[in-house]
């Protein structure tokens, strides 16, 4: 199998562009646009940018960051506050968590997702343990949290009624279900002791700031982690859900309102979002020569009806660049294969743009995961049907078993980037080369 990775993992495609091979040429053009949108997001950058732009005079800070991107982000902030920070607790990702390169008193934890499971109780339990040890006196404390998306999966307190087994089938059931991700996360949030700005109550009069790497289309502070710190008015529609779901719904009490005192010395910022990497894809494309075409509103619903689309609309429109950014949704089979929404979406498209040699494709997680496993998404061209084929694997059934994995990895299109230091949603970048 040949598979396609960033330069920043060791590369069979270099992002420079210098392979004289003709496929290869516009693929590495894609994942160089592909990084520089990834860089104009990073969490270290917009974290250090954020604090900067704060002009911080913080004697000491508590640090709490929870996320994918959460070791990058607190680079961001050694980088400004350094010793400033009292105490940390980082939580990610099993894989991670890197090294922060510091003598502080900064501790990391790894947890699950997209399923939690026993670590991410666990991860919830220290991180109440930290909040509470530093908010027992009475001195004034300023707390910073960097929040970025996964939060929702790695940390966790549950509700009596609520066990680690429920907890489970229902997000595996979310994961399922076709629900758009404020759907999902207003039902996670219903579950939760922490969630639905819950978690506000432990500052008690202490002050925080939050600054966030929106995962959500709209980029609303209480879908992000589902809002461990901000008030969510939403409800949930019980009619969307299974009725073993709905038993649990209905035992869960209310949210804390928006003009609950306790959200009062609260300072919240997105910090980067979509909106950016898409700017970055575009000036990195513009750069290259190609004529840039920027797709308004937020790619969302069924994968592989949207690669069918995007494909359709690269292969009829004018020589360039192509970006779309959000996040689409898949429906599972009883017994589905292997593959992310991303891999879904692109061999959709790969079906579309078969026997083109001018039509390439790339879509990716910028988390840089894309699903079970570890590939952020693929990079599918006009040869890529025929070269699954040719191992014998028929991509409409790769599609209807939600298989998309084992065809592009026959194919030698999945995309690696490793843990990318951000998380704002996917990018899907079509190229239409120019005559």
């Amino acid at each position: 199998m040949k598979s396609i990775r960033m330069q920043t993992t060791g590369t069979d495609v270099n992002t420079d562009g210098s392979d004289p091979m003709d496929r290869w040429l516009p693929s590495a053009h894609l994942l160089d646009i592909f990084h520089a949108a990834l860089t104009r997001v990073d969490g270290q950058k917009v974290v250090r940018h954020a604090l900067a732009t704060l002009s911080c005079t913080w004697k000491l800070v508590h640090l709490v960051a929870i996320g994918k991107a959460a070791v990058a982000m607190t680079r961001g902030a050694l980088d400004v506050l350094g010793n400033r920070i009292a105490a940390g607790l980082v939580i990610t990702k099993v894989g991670y968590s890197g090294s922060l390169d510091n003598n502080l008193p900064v501790r990391v934890l790894e947890a699950a997702h997209p399923i939690p499971d026993a670590s991410s109780l666990r991860a919830g339990n220290f991180l109440l343990d930290f909040m509470q040890s530093r908010s027992d006196n009475n001195a004034r404390k300023k707390f910073l949290f960097l929040i970025s998306g996964g939060t929702s999966s790695l940390v966790e307190s549950l509700p009596e009624f609520v066990t680690l087994e429920e907890l489970r089938r229902v997000n595996a059931w979310l994961l399922g279900s076709g629900l758009d991700i404020h759907q999902v996360n207003r039902i996670r949030k219903r579950l939760s002791r922490i969630k639905g700005g819950r978690l506000a109550a432990c500052l008690g009069q202490h002050s925080a700031s939050v600054l966030l790497l929106s995962d959500v289309p709209g980029d609303d502070p209480a879908s992000i982690g589902s809002g461990l710190l901000v008030p969510d008015e939403g409800d949930v529609d019980l009619d969307m859900v299974p009725e073993w779901l709905r038993a649990l719904l209905v035992q869960t009490p209310p949210l804390p309102s928006p003009g609950d005192p306790m959200f009062a010395n609260l300072d919240v910022r997105v910090v980067g979002c979509l909106t950016d990497a898409l700017r970055g894809a575009a000036a990195r494309a513009r750069s290259r020569g190609y004529p840039v075409r920027l797709t308004s509103g937020i790619l969302t619903g069924d994968a592989a009806e949207q690669g069918r689309t995007l494909a359709t609309a690269l292969a009829l429109g004018e020589p360039g660049v192509y970006l779309w950014g959000g996040e689409t949704t898949v429906v599972l089979p009883p017994a589905p294969g292997k593959g992310g929404r991303n891999q879904h979406l692109a061999l959709a498209a790969a079906r579309e743009i078969q026997g083109r040699e001018d039509l390439f494709l790339l879509a990716a997680g910028t988390d840089g995961s894309d699903g079970p496993g570890s590939w952020a998404g693929a990079l599918v061209d006009g040869g890529t049907i025929a070269r699954g084929r040719a191992a014998g694997l028929d991509p409409d059934l790769s599609l209807a078993q939600a298989d998309a994995q084992t065809f592009l990895a026959a194919s030698g299109d999945l995309l690696h980037t490793g843990p990318t230091g951000t998380n704002v949603m996917d990018l899907v970048i079509g190229l239409k080369r120019l005559p």
